[in-house]
């Protein structure tokens, strides 16, 4: 059982993720996330987007369809050199060719090549059985459990390391795991909160939180999150950690 002073933190944190959803699905929302037609479709994109923009990955994947590949019998059977050309457009195309065999195999030799067999797997099996597939790492795994298999996990990219950590809700090096906490402790086993909350936070990055030059004057999130900017982290340090003298420096 968690102190008080654990409880309370949980307990402002929880409003103040909820206040930052409202805030986002005000000015961006509702974004109907993730583009893609099926859950196979959708675990392909997962996996094309890495390293690219999402422009790229339309490209591959609408190529993909004019010459009738995108099913697991078709990524499975074509020439891996074949796919790569057919996947150019979303960048360090030779690996992801790779890639998308390696979970094609897995859907195979786990799941009869059925996402509908794969997506009755509990989501922290699936998530484990994931993360052995070559070339498919916790965002991509995770992406493909939300937003293919619609389970209730909160999908961490670097726009939610940015704005998190820009507001002073997290340190800078804080982990995948760690943010993923954050969020799944303080708000509703929801898969429609999850994915929609995942889908404003990336809006965010591209229109306003930028990596260079944020326009944090028009940010939404301005007046939601300053009062409490580096409430979490001095009261956690402080709960977490025993006090020490201080040293003094010459």
């Amino acid at each position: 059982m968690c102190s008080p002073a654990l409880e309370a933190v949980g307990s402002r944190m929880e409003k103040i993720l909820l206040e930052i959803y409202d805030s986002l699905y005000k000015a961006f929302g509702p974004l109907h996330w993730w583009p893609g037609e099926t859950p196979f479709e959708v675990s392909i994109g997962a996996i094309l987007t890495q390293n690219t923009a999402w422009t790229n990955v339309e490209k591959a994947i609408n190529r993909l369809k004019e010459h009738n590949l995108l099913s697991p019998e078709c990524i499975r059977d074509i020439d891996i050199n074949l796919l790569g050309e057919m996947i150019r457009s979303s960048g360090y195309y030779n690996q992801k060719a790779k890639k998308l065999k390696a979970f094609v195999d897995f859907l195979f030799l786990q799941y009869e090549g059925s996402m509908e067999l794969m997506k009755e797997t509990e989501m922290w099996t699936l998530r484990h059985e994931l993360l052995q597939v070559n070339g498919i790492g916790m965002e991509t795994a995770d992406s493909i459990i939300l937003y293919a298999c619609y389970k209730p996990i909160f999908v961490v990219d670097a726009y939610t390391r940015r704005f998190l950590s820009r507001h002073k809700l997290i340190e800078e090096d804080a982990g995948y795991t760690h943010i993923q906490k954050l969020f799944m402790n303080n708000l509703p086993s929801d898969v429609a909160i999850y994915n929609e909350y995942h889908a404003l936070i990336v809006q965010l990055g591209k229109e306003l939180c930028s990596k260079t030059l944020p326009r944090c004057n028009i940010c939404p999130l301005f007046v939601v999150i300053t009062p409490f900017m580096g409430f979490f982290l001095a009261e956690t340090i402080g709960v977490e950690e025993t006090e020490t003298e201080p040293v003094e420096v010459e």
